[in-house]
């Protein structure tokens, strides 16, 4: 493989991989954000007022609060504030707008949300992963292993974010030769 087709297909895995973790992010958020009452993925489940807000963001705050991790405030400043940190890195990655710093905070928070839902299962809760907002999602082996999933992603888009900026930066260094290129000495 030519070093520019290992450059070419780095650049597409890197901006599939970032596409895809901006649409689990972005439909993470929608869950959380849209009318309880709505079908999902229907124009009435895109017109959120103060009031389906509300709604919303309590059921998730009862979500949050079945893993009795957090006191009560916690609970609520984490429902009124995690679905629209979720909407912003959608919308970064997405747009690959400060893609190292956002992708390195996307593997964080999802290391975070992982170490969460295993203590969790291991625990032995049976309650709902509340990943995408109000739903049956059961908190299961599986579903550990889809957040594994993720998580691989997000680490790979982070390394992959990184060497991309290093790529560019050393391209745009470039050091004059003085002359022809030595030759190390034969052993």
């Amino acid at each position: 493989m030519t070093p520019q087709t290992r450059t070419r297909l780095r650049h597409w895995l890197l901006l599939v991989g970032r596409l895809a973790l901006g649409a689990l992010f972005l439909f993470a958020a929608y869950g959380k954000l849209r009318p309880v009452d709505s079908a999902p993925f229907t124009l009435a489940s895109l017109k959120i007022t103060p009031n389906s807000l509300d709604v919303s963001m309590m059921m998730f705050a009862m979500q949050i609060d079945s893993y009795q991790m957090l006191p009560s405030w916690g609970v609520m400043a984490l429902s009124h504030t995690l679905p629209w940190l979720e909407l912003a890195i959608g919308l970064f990655l997405v747009s690959g707008l400060l893609l190292r710093w956002v992708s390195l905070l996307t593997t964080l928070l999802l290391t975070v949300f992982f170490a969460v839902l295993v203590h969790s299962y291991l625990a032995g809760m049976q309650i709902n992963c509340g990943c995408f907002g109000p739903g049956a999602e059961k908190l299961t082996g599986s579903r550990l292993l889809l957040e594994v999933l993720f998580l691989a992603v997000a680490l790979a888009v982070t390394i992959g974010a990184f060497f991309e900026a290093r790529a560019r930066r050393l391209a745009r260094v470039t050091v004059p030769s003085a002359g022809p290129p030595e030759t190390a000495p034969a052993d």
